[in-house]
């Protein structure tokens, strides 16, 4: 698996930034000396999915020039996928033929990028295709939440059995735990808030680790620990979508009004899944938001 080589591990930090939602701060403290160019790849892999994931993909578009490297290639696919509704089918033709070609179809990067892009299409047997075989973290980590998007939890906790064995305090085990414990429910829910209270000790604060920590107090019914943990997450990102999709949710549980925030999310984010349901005519709001609390 990435990472299982002898010798430091130098994009540790990094990778444990990037997988928190600590986005600019990956990106500000992406100058690692005496990388091997393997590194340095992956280094670059990090920076650029942390600009996807903050939104910036025209400056993804045009940093990452055809001479780049295959895993580079393959982020620059995915910021053109996401940065273009219009141009989804040529972006997903292009992926498929470099997922057909024998000689860079087996790159870890390019599966990965694979199951992304196929898991947003909800075409979620085409992205096992390419993410089953697992090999590295992220892509064990991405069959956890498709399977769990699937409904079948049982195959979810063998791809978590596999993550445990290989490192069970790795940052993306210890999340794919969390993800697992909120999708059987029940008593798991408090599990999982521990794993968030545990990474909001050792970490800074992001929007992905209070959504989580959100996500759990909703699931228990603590609307108004939720609510607070949310605020702080808006004011961190008053755009990210999550956020705002939560807080939708919640705003109707503590009894306030949720139209500014979906307001706020139709406008930066029309392709939401819980701007689709409620805009879609035969679903009512109320509805709407329940299927996707």
């Amino acid at each position: 698996m990435a990472g299982m080589g002898a010798g430091p591990d130098h994009l540790f930090n990094l990778r444990n930034q990037f997988y928190l939602g600590a986005y600019q701060t990956a990106i500000n403290n992406s100058e690692i000396r005496n990388l091997s160019p393997e590194d340095a790849v992956e280094r670059d892999c990090l920076v650029f999915r942390s600009y996807i994931a903050l939104g910036s993909y025209q400056l993804v578009i045009s940093e990452i020039d055809e001479s780049a490297a295959t895993p580079l290639q393959a982020v620059k696919l995915l910021a053109m996928y996401l940065s273009s509704p219009a141009n989804k089918e040529s972006t997903i033709s292009s992926l498929r033929e470099w997922l057909a070609d024998p000689t860079i179809g087996n790159n870890a990067t390019l599966r990965l990028v694979a199951g992304v892009v196929f898991m947003h299409e909800e075409d979620y047997s085409e992205a096992l295709k390419h993410t089953h075989a697992g090999g590295t973290m992220d892509l064990h980590a991405l069959n956890v939440q498709i399977f769990i998007k699937m409904h079948r939890t049982d195959y979810a906790e063998k791809q978590l059995g596999v993550m445990q064995q290989y490192d069970e305090d790795h940052t993306l085990t210890q999340l794919a735990t969390a993800w697992f414990n909120l999708a059987v429910g029940g008593s798991k829910i408090q599990e999982a808030y521990l794993i968030f209270q545990d990474f909001c000790e050792k970490y800074p604060m992001t929007c992905l680790i209070l959504n989580g920590k959100a996500v759990c107090c909703m699931q228990m019914g603590n609307f108004d620990e939720a609510e607070t943990l949310l605020l702080e997450a808006l004011n961190k990102d008053a755009k990210d979508p999550e956020t705002l999709a939560n807080l939708v949710v919640c705003s109707l549980h503590v009894g306030k009004s949720s139209s500014r925030y979906l307001s706020q999310l139709k406008l930066s984010h029309p392709e939401h899944v819980l701007v689709k349901r409620v805009s879609s005519a035969e679903d009512n709001f109320e509805r709407a938001v329940q299927s996707v609390a």
